[in-house]
């Protein structure tokens, strides 16, 4: 099949690791770049051997049939909107909006559009994340009943301090829960299934200086009469770990450790330990538990770049997706249900009692639910 012409809008951190993934996917290529710093675009451009755009339009007019949208995330609704208008596919950086209003223009965009689009969470794509879904799927731990969340890690002031629109409520639209979390909460819901309602709170713990929380918590029920709890913070110092685990009907249990050591930074840091099964206690595999350990650290370390590994995965995904006409993997809904989540935990703090699910567009000029009253 011809390859797809795609291109970046968003010349910053994460940029780079779309822009290389379009050069190296056997799906697509890349057509170039638009920012609003031109010359920091044409830059960006050249870097992957495309051009710099000044408009959506003219890429449009330049044959781009996906675009990665890799823009701050209260950003992402009037790009995303314009380029599905233009008719262009749609791979939008996590989390997919920083609103449930811009979450559905996005999607009633595409949607009227006819254009197929996808949020970026990379981590389903790890070789334990997937394990644990076929898994799920398979019937091997019965009925996932019980689901836990626990993402404790660290940012310092120089990480706030790296954009301007960090840590802030409009530059940002939260913070552990809407930049940190979302690839944890993915996987939770993923695991898990459709919510009922979420019980949840959050605090700035130990960052004084920012807007946005630092920390929150959840309880969860749901709808199949399951419960989950989360646990997220930017405030261990240093970071210690990423883990989403799964608890069945039956009493096996399955999990993954998906961040260790100090927390991954796109542009910032490295990944300093691979992610692993780190709990596997399915009747009759419980043995398996160190051999999955050893093959996914193996496998993660033997990449020769696992920086933008898992990135051109899913694009391949999104771009394989566009050519046979099939949904990809993580759907603009799926990335909408993150936002659902968080913006509940947020409501059910202001409002001090649990919050049913699904969850529409609020009004109250509080940004729905992080401004305290």
């Amino acid at each position: 099949m011809e390859k797809i012409r795609a291109a970046v809008i968003g010349c910053g951190k994460v940029g780079h690791f779309h822009a290389d993934g379009y050069v190296k996917s056997p799906f697509g290529e890349f057509a170039g770049a638009y920012g609003r710093n031109y010359e920091k675009t044409a830059a960006f451009a050249a870097q992957y051997g495309g051009k710099a755009y000044r408009s959506i339009e003219e890429m449009a007019a330049d044959g781009v049939k996906a675009v990665s949208i890799c823009t701050p995330h209260p950003n992402h609704r009037d790009l995303a909107v314009k380029a599905a208008e233009c008719g262009i596919n749609l791979l939008i950086e996590k989390p997919l909006a920083s609103t449930l209003e811009d979450c559905d223009a996005i999607i009633g965009a595409a949607q009227k559009a006819g254009v197929i689009g996808s949020t970026v969470c990379q981590r389903r794509f790890y070789e334990p994340c997937m394990r644990i879904r076929h898994a799920i799927d398979e019937g091997k731990i019965g009925t996932p009943i019980l689901g836990t969340v626990a993402m404790h890690g660290w940012r310092d002031m120089n990480y706030y301090a790296s954009d301007p629109w960090r840590g802030t409520w409009k530059g940002e639209g939260g913070g552990v829960l809407v930049n940190q979390a979302p690839h944890q909460i993915d996987l939770f819901l993923w695991y898990m299934g459709e919510i009922e309602e979420v019980y949840g709170a959050w605090g700035t713990l130990n960052h004084p200086e920012l807007e946005v929380e630092d920390t929150a918590v959840a309880v969860v029920r749901f709808k199949n009469g399951a419960l989950g709890t989360l646990t997220v913070s930017n405030s261990q110092n240093p970071a210690l770990y990423g883990k989403v685990h799964v608890h069945g009907s039956n009493g096996a249990s399955v999990g993954v450790q998906t961040d260790g050591g100090s927390m991954f930074i796109a542009g910032m840091s490295n990944i300093t330990e691979p992610p692993v099964i780190d709990i596997w206690t399915v009747p009759g595999e419980e043995d398996k538990l160190g051999e999955y350990v050893k093959q996914d650290s193996e496998a993660f370390l033997g990449l020769e770049d696992f920086m933008h590994h898992y990135h051109l995965l899913q694009i391949n995904d999104f771009l394989e997706a566009l050519q046979t006409g099939r949904r990809p993997l993580i759907t603009l809904e799926d990335g909408r249900k993150t936002v659902e989540f968080f913006t509940a935990v947020y409501r059910s703090n202001r409002d001090r009692m649990p919050v049913r699910f699904p969850l529409a567009p609020e009004n109250k000029g509080d940004m729905d639910g992080r401004l305290l009253q």
